[in-house]
């Protein structure tokens, strides 16, 4: 057994060698994919999503696959993953989508921890070129409550990250500055996180009602969340699946079909769930780690 670490991602892939044999592609050939990496990592890094591209890339043979970086070089693009305001680098993104030819067909989309709920930012707001298929691996997207665990050569960053969160995370200056502010989702004052919350508020439709969101979220074939089932990372770890903690406290955590996002279906989830289109996938380890099998048999199916 070989041990592939991903320090700047907190990502391990563990390769356990076999193999998977799949049809892939088609007559009009493979399907592009368009990657996001999560909090403190890049686009490129060798050993997290540059390898993954280069596995899916031999799985899939001609696959264009498009690993987003955020930023002028691989600095910025870590940087950013902390410090840049998160609707601008979605809309950076759409803009980057928007001009490639290699994605007018339409694509399907992976993205890893944050990068998950960045992802459902551009289907829901940027619906040209078409998002296929949204795969959103260890993505928090009722937000997270906590910043638990922040291991590696960045721990003094995730330190100071942590300072600002608890002197206020709704403060002006933390919300448009630090990324993880705009998914802080306090239980205990849903009001000011309503009011405040610059970009995982308006996404999921807690200020007003965009009907363009719906109908863009629900344009989707599949929204594929994956579920770390040893997280110690994400607080709480139900927001993968997009559930949370019962509103008024921070305790007891209630799936998402009893939150009123999917009740009141302001997003469309309950009417995509009765067609099938939401897959919960649990992945056995902490934050971000999986085997090579594991993502060869449940994720590789949904890129072909």
């Amino acid at each position: 057994m070989v041990l592939i670490r991903f320090p700047a991602a907190f990502l391990r892939l563990l390769l356990l060698g076999g193999s998977c044999r799949l049809s892939l592609g088609s007559a009009a050939g493979p399907v592009p994919l368009v990657i996001w990496h999560g909090m403190g990592d890049s686009c490129c890094n060798p050993e997290s999503m540059g390898y993954i591209k280069k596995i899916v890339e031999k799985k899939i043979p001609g696959v264009y696959v498009l690993s987003l970086k955020i930023g002028d070089n691989l600095i910025e693009d870590v940087e950013n993953s902390f410090l840049m305001n998160v609707n601008d680098q979605v809309k950076l993104v759409c803009s980057i989508l928007a001009k490639d030819p290699k994605l007018q067909g339409g694509y399907n989309a992976m993205g890893f921890s944050q990068g998950g709920q960045f992802l459902r930012a551009v289907v829901q707001r940027c619906p040209s070129p078409p998002m296929l298929n949204l795969i959103s691996v260890g993505g928090q997207h009722q937000g997270v409550y906590g910043f638990p665990r922040c291991p590696g050569e960045r721990s003094h960053l995730c330190d100071w990250i942590r300072k600002m969160l608890d002197l206020g995370a709704y403060t002006q200056a933390v919300q448009e500055r630090l990324v993880q502010a705009q998914y802080w989702h306090d239980p205990l004052n849903e009001e000011e996180y309503r009011k405040k919350s610059l970009f995982l508020a308006d996404i999921n439709q807690e200020q007003c009602i965009n009907q363009t969101y719906k109908k863009n979220l629900m344009s989707l074939k599949k929204f594929v969340m994956v579920k770390f089932l040893n997280d110690t990372m994400v607080d709480p770890p139900a927001s993968e699946w997009f559930g949370y903690y019962r509103s008024g406290q921070a305790k007891e955590t209630i799936p998402l079909n009893e939150t009123s996002l999917y009740t009141e279906d302001r997003l469309g989830l309950k009417e995509m769930d009765q067609a099938g289109k939401l897959v919960y996938l649990g992945a056995k380890g902490d934050h971000l780690h999986f085997s090579k099998d594991w993502f060869f048999k449940n994720i590789l199916p949904f890129l072909q």
